[in-house]
């Protein structure tokens, strides 16, 4: 999305120029990302930039974006903002988000109750359905997908997305022979531990592929990679850090992410310099 364009056809569509004065919201590093629908949280800092205390009743109007229009979806009254000078708050909303078919820009525009512009908060929405994607990677049998999650930090995504898989807490990880097994994080209190590294390594040794959720060691003695490929006989371990797919239910780029791992574990390739061409 063309960012500059859009602004410019709020700011022709009737908006205030942005109030430069006591309040200002500060720019998020990263653009909050939720899901479409109801009660999503869009988390927010505000500064009191004057020398005095100041209080404002505050509103949002919500945009959608796109690379050439911006559409004006409604206000919603927000609440009553206080802060003594020179404050920072952290504050949080909720925002309703209709249902889209692709990933797509709203825009939260926040203003005064003189209608004063004080900052605008862009936040990437997503569909409801991206863990749908395994489901075109793997043929739909129950016996496709095996999942080993001791902390239920996978399963009950999968469950949401209706993808079908056999729970390996409740059958034998070294006898499964489907497409690929999904490990999530464990460690040395778990039943499952003892031995586990063995038996990844073997059932990808016999040809089926391992997501494995792992964190790294406590104290590594050189630099951890947040993921990595180890091949073995037939089939690839894929090692992922948690933080890659943290809050699965509930983030969408988590969702994504192991999407991809989950493609890139059953088609392995070898990676490529940033912003080199394939050779002809």
């Amino acid at each position: 999305m063309n960012w500059l364009k859009t602004w410019s056809l709020l700011l022709a569509a009737g908006c205030p120029a942005v109030a430069m004065g006591q309040w200002q919201l500060q720019p998020d590093p990263e653009p909050p990302a939720v899901f479409a629908g109801n009660h999503r949280v869009v988390k927010l800092i505000w500064l009191n930039a004057g020398d005095q205390a100041a209080e404002t009743e505050i509103h949002f109007r919500l945009w959608q974006a796109s690379s050439s229009t911006a559409i004006r979806l409604g206000d919603t009254p927000w609440k009553n903002l206080r802060a003594q000078a020179h404050q920072t708050v952290l504050e949080q909303t909720t925002v309703d988000f209709p249902t889209i078919k692709a990933p797509t820009t709203f825009i939260l525009q926040w203003l005064d109750n003189s209608n004063q512009v004080l900052g605008v908060t862009r936040v990437r929405v997503y569909p409801t359905n991206l863990l749908a994607e395994l489901k075109r990677l793997l043929p739909q049998s129950e016996d496709t997908v095996g999942v080993l999650d001791p902390h239920q930090q996978l399963i009950p995504a999968l469950k949401s997305a209706a993808i079908p898989f056999i729970n390996l807490a409740e059958a034998t990880l070294a006898d499964f022979s489907g497409r690929l097994i999904l490990v999530g994080p464990s460690g040395a209190d778990d039943p499952e531990w003892d031995g586990l590294a063995s038996r990844i390594r073997q059932v990808a040794r016999n040809g089926t592929p391992v997501v494995w959720i792992q964190p790294p060691p406590a104290r590594p003695e050189k630099p951890w990679p947040s993921f990595f490929l180890v091949p073995q006989a037939r089939a690839v371990v894929l090692v992922v850090n948690p933080a890659l797919v943290a809050g699965l239910p509930d983030q969408p780029q988590s969702q994504l992410n192991l999407v991809y791992f989950c493609q890139l574990a059953l088609q392995p390739e070898a990676f490529k310099l940033p912003g080199s061409n394939p050779q002809p």
